[in-house]
């Protein structure tokens, strides 16, 4: 792990919201940017929208601290992302020696992977999984305490996808459960969809990732910090079959998102700030974490849970948290960070 940081001199208190991207095991990213945040006891956590592994962060962040605080946040955080890569020892996603050697992390020279990957085209879930196997469930009933989720102070906004007509649920503290986590982070084309109350269930990406909304419209908080995940420009029109379909699901997972960002920046604009629901909107600010790092890393690699991939993405977050803070920590309280109102340039023309 890389060398502690050294905490902000700030010590006004400042209620902040967190919007986590998913992006399967990119999502150890996010532990990183959270485990620097949770370093700053100036920052107040109000509220966590989360979506698949942004959720399950969210939610095991939550369980955390409603234990022992920031520390046990943090504590909460290094076992969850332990035990999945505890569980992946015996995956069959492993990488193959010659990326191993050359330190790559895809998975696209795995025969496993790119065997199911063929077979994920042609063949369902149902007739692969038929006793939908999923071991993220016992981790996620093992690390989180959802008694605790229920009356803890930190508002939690989970994403699904609806399958009947596709439109987003949101699950909120009272909500959740290890169905409603792993509904929100169910691809359909890995895994049968979650029934909950009679309804089907899939990825939350597709609606929302994740959803801002509830964190203006519902918390105290006027600062929001979108930790983001997957990439949204890449340099270059992809060629090959794969990367033409990874590009598509990048873009397909980041439309949501683009989608809402334009909307607030319409609504930050427009807003009649005489209202309390006009304040919210004419107030808020945005502020993001992002690296460059998670443009290099192939689609393939979101199944990679061996713990030096994890280790190393959980490092980046933490280099890339204590580099925002370096740049944009005086400014939190005061102004947006992050020029989401650029995203209606051409918009409006």
């Amino acid at each position: 792990m890389p060398a502690e940081a050294e905490p902000s001199p700030r010590t006004e208190p400042l209620l902040v919201d967190l919007a986590l991207q998913g992006g399967g095991s990119h999502g150890a990213y996010t532990w990183g940017v959270l485990d620097r945040l949770l370093d700053e006891p100036w920052l107040q956590i109000e509220g966590i929208s989360g979506t698949s592994a942004g959720a399950m962060n969210a939610a095991v962040l939550a369980s955390g601290h409603a234990r022992d605080g920031a520390a046990g946040a943090r504590d909460a955080l290094e076992r969850f992302w332990r035990r999945v890569a505890d569980a992946a020892r015996f995956s069959p996603f492993r990488r193959g020696p010659i990326d191993v050697l050359l330190g790559r992390w895809t998975l696209d020279h795995s025969p496993m992977f790119v065997a199911l990957d063929m077979m994920a085209r042609v063949v369902s879930p149902y007739d692969l999984n038929p006793g939908r196997v999923n071991p993220l469930r016992a981790i996620l009933a093992e690390i989180i305490d959802f008694d605790a989720l229920r009356n803890s102070r930190i508002k939690l906004f989970v994403t699904a996808t609806r399958v009947s007509n596709g439109q987003a649920r949101v699950f909120r503290n009272a909500d959740l459960t290890p169905d409603a986590l792993l509904a929100s982070a169910c691809l359909p084309t890995l895994f049968q969809a979650v029934e909950i109350d009679g309804e089907a269930y899939w990825d939350g990406g597709y609606t929302g990732n994740p959803t801002i909304t509830p964190l203006i419209r519902e918390t105290a908080a006027v600062d929001g910090i979108l930790v983001q995940v997957n990439p949204v420009e890449r340099a270059g029109t992809p060629r090959s079959a794969r990367d033409i379909i990874n590009r598509m699901n990048e873009i397909a997972f980041n439309s949501p998102l683009i989608k809402e960002l334009r909307m607030m920046a319409l609504l930050h604009k427009v807003a009649d700030a005489g209202s309390e629901e006009g304040r919210r909107w004419a107030n808020m600010r945005l502020h993001r974490v992002h690296s460059e790092k998670l443009a290099t890393l192939g689609a393939s690699s979101k199944l990679n849970a061996e713990w030096s991939f994890i280790s190393m993405l959980r490092d980046e977050g933490r280099r890339a948290a204590d580099e925002f803070l370096a740049q944009h920590g005086a400014q939190l309280g005061k102004t947006s960070t992050f020029d989401f109102e650029a995203l209606l340039d051409g918009v409006l023309q």
